[in-house]
């Protein structure tokens, strides 16, 4: 089933020879509801953009938030194991909750 959406906003991160991740608020059609995409992509070589692969999100300031600052502390190389981390570590893993899930 394919989702309608309207993009408001999209910003992007250049890196590498020819990638980029695409960061957009959209708006699910015709509810309104607003989430955050994260897509990574590649330039072809004529300049074109293609997608390969995104996140969807709530539009949450908490959520963005924590997501900042985990990927801060990760790209700073701060990050010392905590008991969150080390039963990941050990093979845990959370079932998402229905209803939730990756959003294009």
């Amino acid at each position: 089933m394919d989702m309608e959406y309207e993009t408001i906003q999209t910003e992007y991160v250049d890196y590498g020879r020819n990638k980029f991740l695409e960061i957009a608020k959209k708006k699910v059609l015709p509810d309104g509801t607003v989430f955050l995409n994260i897509s990574k992509g590649y330039y072809t070589p004529e300049g074109e953009k293609r997608y390969q692969r995104g996140i969807g999100f709530p539009d949450d300031p908490k959520l963005v938030s924590d997501l900042t600052e985990k990927l801060s502390i990760l790209a700073a190389g701060e990050s010392t194991p905590t008991e969150e981390t080390q039963a990941e570590s050990v093979g845990s893993e959370e079932t998402p909750e229905e209803g939730e899930g990756e959003q294009f």
